[in-house]
């Protein structure tokens, strides 16, 4: 088992989920975040003063899948994501070593 954890930009949201839906996966969390790649931030005038905005708000959206479905949810985050701007994001895949369904006990595949 896999977990896929992807760094997107906020409007992307609504088309990430429906292409992970649209391939079968069931579940996937959401989480804001704030942090900065190579876009290092921006400048934002607010009320007439210019600030530098370190940190950039970003999403971060985690999907537990098994080996076989791993390259599918992939492709599907890479397509759905992109916008061919700087700040797009990144997929980080880790190994999970299991997986329980509280309500139930199962454990494993069952359990995604």
């Amino acid at each position: 088992m896999k977990m896929v954890s992807a760094i997107i930009k906020h409007f992307k949201l609504d088309e990430v989920r429906k292409a992970l839906t649209d391939i079968g996966v069931q579940g996937m969390t959401a989480i804001e975040v704030k942090g900065f790649g190579r876009q290092k931030g921006h400048m934002e005038v607010y009320r007439g003063v210019e600030y530098e905005v370190k940190f950039l708000p970003k999403l971060k959206i985690e999907v537990a899948v098994s080996e076989e479905k791993l390259d599918e949810v992939v492709s599907a985050i890479l397509e759905s994501a992109k916008t061919g701007e700087i700040g797009d994001g990144k997929i980080f895949v880790y190994v999970l070593e299991d997986v329980i369904r509280i309500r139930t006990g199962e454990k494993g595949e069952e359990a995604i």
